[in-house]
């Protein structure tokens, strides 16, 4: 058992007297005993200072229970024989200072408990590093995350460099974790409560300027230049030479330990305010996620239970708590999705046959700037052209902006932005596509107009050049049909807010070659996207279509949009259907709807676009009109034109589906139906696609893994049951489709033959950004 194979890591702290040797035969003791067993780590002497590096040569990361397993015995020795009198920890990595725990450690753990076991274990040595009468410095460079600010927190004093890789955080919660070695129980004693709630709470990653306001670090060291040695390298020996010079002062107590009383450890003393901080969390966490995730309240409870009963109370219930939310769906799915993230952050379809540096972008709106944006910032030479000046004015400037913003928040210098900008040009003409190697249109949303444009820059483009069209409904291959080279037409469909999304689909065409998708997904790669890959039909709209259209009908018996919202959200949906289409424009809506009900016919069918055909008639097209579904103003309200509206085309609500239970299910069993029939149909190439794409697509409920994973939680039968209680009504829009039925029909069926590894989506720190998968708990 994985806790029996664990229990021998800290059998070094014995208690007891130590023996006093000299300080030679000590060091070769302590050297010349072990050095040779470890492979994750390595020492040596500086004056009296012992500099132990992490550096796993089987990976790109450190990870913790490897290089853990091998500082117990280390320390173990430095603390039995007084081999020095002070440690520093730093990374022979230089991206990363110590990542989560490994998935070879943990992964045979079938219970809670066994998993409690482990976090005590690995909470023993940290404590044990706490209280340790050598000091001991960590220096950290890279990403300090997870386990890894966990094991700074537990040393006395933390350097860190104010490089932008250098980046500090507990993202457990992301995963529907908790840190669980301690990190609920220093992290309010170090930064006070808010700020611990703020880093816990929220999952997000803080700069080492930011850890040093808030008390999470003691000393900055600035990045070195190159030299005869690289950057990275003269950056490293710099900050281990601080470090070190720091550690024999903490030693010869040149610089004291004991820290001085800020503001926060006032308050922590105050119970009356403890409890009122307790209580606004809580109700602004219940607020945010719906009580849908649970991990956020177990960690509000384990710090609370750490500063209210002492600190043993508060290690016992951060490991017991750990131990359940690994269990549970919830953390399942989330790491699911997080291992899928990694997963379609790497190009499959290999490098191009020639690689895309120049791009070249038709409309400067919103679309075309925010890809423009994520273009430069990654370094592409990118044109930027519009019909008008003023369009292309404005396009610029909206890049611009973009970048002044992180100026203005010292996330940038000038320079840096300066550099960036120096990537893009604008213009309205074509020249320079002569040397374009791939042209994205974003131009608005008439086949004939896109026809117009790319017979335009086939005429100017030379013959590698790809055409790339971001639209989100048209079909690519009635786009393509107007192409001399079809072939070297696809699309890529953006999301918006572009630098905000984080997904990409790109499409593709019986016509389109697999070096032009290996380009598409190269380029979007390099902007950083996710990217899912589908086949004639845009997997993400319809799905999120097949949704609205059930809302419609639902609309129609008399469920108010604000209901049939909160049916969505209750489920765990950030945002309702009829809220959606007003942010995208129902106008927009009314287009892509009407075109998927003509492709897919009457299956795809709901309530009547009839209704929102008036409602653009009469101007209602959302947030932009300031009026939609809803009404914007000071308050959002339900939009009384659309009831009247409604009058003309109520039906009545068949009384056997209609409880809040059916009517749910009847939205989520089309969309959910929908992204199998996308699978079944090879639009999507797998369930994790699929997944990855209704997650950040079109909004599926995280901690529901997304469609495929939730069927396999749910039950195939299960959810087949209820389809054929609303076919009986409502006819083939509740169909169920042939994949469904077949794992319906088979239990044993699965789309994902096992658990997501937990301990993969902890050892990877910077590589996947966990910011899409939660509603923000930022206090």
């Amino acid at each position: 058992m994985a806790v029996t194979r664990a229990a021998g890591v800290f059998s070094k702290f014995a208690t007891g007297k130590y023996p006093l040797l000299s300080g030679h035969a000590r060091r070769v003791l302590s050297v010349s005993s072990h050095l040779a067993a470890y492979k994750h780590i390595s020492f040596e002497y500086k004056e009296d200072v012992a500099v132990i590096r992490f550096s796993d040569q089987t990976s790109k990361v450190n990870k913790q229970s490897l290089q853990l397993h091998e500082l117990a015995d280390v320390l173990g020795d430095i603390w039995l024989y007084r081999s020095s009198k002070s440690v520093v920890l730093i990374s022979g990595k230089p991206g990363c200072f110590l990542a989560g725990a490994d998935s070879n450690m943990l992964q045979s753990c079938t219970t809670s408990e066994e998993v409690t076991s482990l976090c005590e274990e690995a909470q023993k040595l940290f404590r044990r590093i706490e209280q340790s009468r050598v000091p001991i410095v960590a220096a950290i460079h890279g990403s300090c995350l997870s386990r890894g600010l966990e094991l700074a927190t537990a040393c006395h004093y933390r350097i860190a460099t104010k490089s932008k890789e250098t980046v500090l955080g507990t993202p457990e919660v992301m995963l529907g974790l908790l840190p669980g070695a301690g990190g609920t129980q220093r992290l309010p004693k170090m930064v006070g409560l808010l700020g611990a709630f703020d880093m816990l709470l929220s999952g997000k990653n803080i700069t080492a300027d930011e850890a040093k306001k808030m008390g999470l670090v003691d000393q900055l060291v600035d990045p070195l230049g190159p030299g005869l040695k690289s950057p990275e390298e003269r950056t490293m020996e710099y900050l281990e030479e601080v470090a070190v010079g720091v550690a024999n002062d903490l030693a010869n107590k040149k610089i004291p330990l004991t820290r001085e009383k800020k503001l926060w450890d006032a308050v922590m003393g105050l119970g009356p305010v403890r409890k009122m901080m307790y209580s606004t969390i809580t109700k602004r966490v219940q607020k945010q996620t719906k009580n849908l995730y649970p991990a956020p309240f177990q960690i509000i409870e384990c710090v609370k239970t750490g500063i209210e009963q002492g600190s043993d109370a508060g290690y016992l219930a951060e490991a017991q708590s750990f131990g359940k939310l690994v269990m549970t769906s919830e953390s399942k799915a989330l790491i699911g999705l997080h291992n899928g993230c990694l997963l379609c952050k790497k190009n499959r379809f290999g490098p191009p046959e020639k690689e895309v540096k120049k791009l070249a972008i038709l409309g400067a709106g919103l679309m075309g700037a925010g890809i423009a944006q994520v273009s430069v910032d990654k370094g592409f030479t990118t044109i930027l052209k519009d019909t008008t000046e003023d369009a292309i004015s404005k396009g610029y400037e909206k890049v611009y902006k973009s970048f002044d913003t992180k100026v203005k928040k010292k996330a940038m210098i000038s320079f840096e932005r300066d550099a960036i900008m120096s990537n893009l040009s604008i213009q309205t003409d074509y020249s320079g596509f002569e040397s374009a190697d791939m042209v994205i249109e974003a131009v608005f949303e008439d086949l004939n107009v896109k026809h117009k444009v790319l017979k335009e820059v086939e005429a100017v483009t030379p013959p590698h050049c790809i055409f790339a069209t971001n639209t989100s409904a048209l079909p690519i291959r009635d786009i393509a049909a107007a192409s001399k080279r079809p072939e070297k037409v696809i699309g890529i469909h953006y999301f918006s807010p572009v630098d905000k999304m984080q997904l990409v689909e790109i499409i593709t065409t019986d016509k389109t070659s697999k070096d032009t998708l290996a380009a598409a997904v190269s380029v979007a790669l390099k902007q950083g996207k996710i990217v899912v890959t589908d086949g004639p039909g845009f997997y993400t709209m319809r799905c999120m279509g097949s949704l609205f259209m059930e809302s419609l009908r639902l609309l129609q018996e008399g469920v108010t949009a604000t209901k049939s919202d909160f049916l969505a959200t209750s489920f765990g949906f950030n945002v309702g259907p009829f809220a959606v289409t007003d942010e995208v424009g129902v106008d927009i809506g009314l287009h892509i709807s009407e075109m998927l009900c003509k492709a897919f016919g009457s299956r795809y069918e709901g309530g009547s676009l009839e209704i929102v055909k008036t409602m653009v008639e009469k101007g209602l097209k959302g947030c932009k009109s300031g009026k939609g579904f809803f009404l914007y103003g000071k308050t959002k309200s339900v939009n009384p034109e659309v009831e009247e509206i409604l009058k003309n085309h109520q039906v009545t609500a068949p009384s056997a589906i209609s409880s809040e239970y059916d009517m749910q299910y009847r939205l989520l069993s089309r969309c959910i139906n929908e992204s199998l029939m996308c699978l079944q149909e090879g639009i999507i190439a797998s369930p994790l696609e699929g997944d990855i794409g209704a997650v950040f697509g079109y909004g599926f409920p995280p901690m529901h893994g997304g469609p495929f994973r939730f069927v396999d939680t749910f039950g195939a039968d299960r959810l087949v049951s209820l389809m054929k209680r609303f076919e009986d009504v409502y006819g083939n829009q509740f169909t169920p489709c042939q994949l469904l039925l077949d794992h319906a029909k088979d239990p044993s069926k699965k789309f994902y033959e096992s658990s997501p590894s937990l301990w993969a989506g902890l050892g990877i720190s910077e590589t996947a950004d966990l910011s899409g998968f939660l509603p923000h708990n930022r206090l």
